[in-house]
């Protein structure tokens, strides 16, 4: 399963290495389509592969992270 989310990260997290600890933590797999990021804010627009608990789980560690996610869909592959 593949769900596209866009991440909103606010300046105190711009500089952690949030990605890294997902891929650790969670069976997630992301992967960036766009992504703007400076030295006060950033957000990426990724999808994010796993199982439905991986993605779940992951998206609600994010938040409790301070990272904004919006979810932005199902990806269809095809």
């Amino acid at each position: 399963m593949s769900v596209r989310v866009r991440l909103v990260f606010p300046e105190e997290l711009v500089r952690e290495p949030i990605l890294a600890r997902l891929v650790r933590t969670y069976d997630v797999e992301p992967n960036i389509r766009h992504a703007a990021v400076d030295s006060s804010s950033g957000w990426i627009v990724c999808e994010l592969a796993g199982s439905p608990a991986a993605i779940e789980q992951s998206v609600a560690w994010l938040e409790s992270t301070g990272v904004r996610v919006e979810l932005l869909g199902d990806v269809v592959e095809g």
